[in-house]
């Protein structure tokens, strides 16, 4: 059974500051479809960017161009935000959810842009596009029975980006 907390504790925190990976969820708050036709949640693994905790009511973390910017959107919107955190390893089977509002800050203007670059991922190699922000309304963890037991190897480079699927793609090298 998932426990609830208002605040990030620090077994979350433990787990935030070592994960390789988090995942991020932005809604539409309107919940109407888009002309094109693609729903309005977004859902989005962020590896190579570290998920910093600002205190224990507020992460933020590197966005970098390349991808859509469909968090962001959400963000402008008003709409709610989750940010999804999966213990992978061998050890303690573990999912930590981040509930709240989230902001997008183009980089130029963040405050939080020096500590951020602090800890950039260079091998993205892609430029910093802006800082996302939630403001941490309630957290909740949960057993991650059903996380598989993973582990981690290395980032992915530009060499390894999917186009094999979008169209008019090739498979890339691995």
């Amino acid at each position: 059974m998932a426990t609830e907390y208002p605040s990030i504790t620090p077994e979350q925190a433990e787990l935030i500051n070592t994960a390789p990976l988090f995942f991020v969820a932005g809604v539409d708050p309107s919940l109407e479809q888009r002309p094109n036709g693609l729903g309005p949640l977004n859902l989005s693994p962020k590896g190579g960017t570290p998920l910093h905790i600002l205190d224990e009511n507020h992460v933020a973390y590197l966005d970098y161009q390349g991808s859509g910017n469909e968090t962001a959107r959400s963000a402008a919107l008003g709409g709610p935000m989750t940010i999804m955190i999966c213990s992978f390893g061998e050890g303690n089977a573990a999912v930590v959810r981040l509930f709240g509002h989230g902001s997008a800050t183009p980089l130029a203007e963040s405050p939080l842009a020096e500590r951020l670059l602090g800890r950039p991922f260079d091998e993205i190699a892609l430029p910093a596009r802006q800082v996302i922000e939630l403001t941490v309304e309630s957290t909740q963890t949960s057993c991650g029975y059903g996380v598989p037991v993973m582990e981690y190897r290395h980032e992915r480079t530009t060499a390894m980006r999917g186009r094999q699927y979008k169209p008019g793609g090739s498979r890339a090298r691995v």
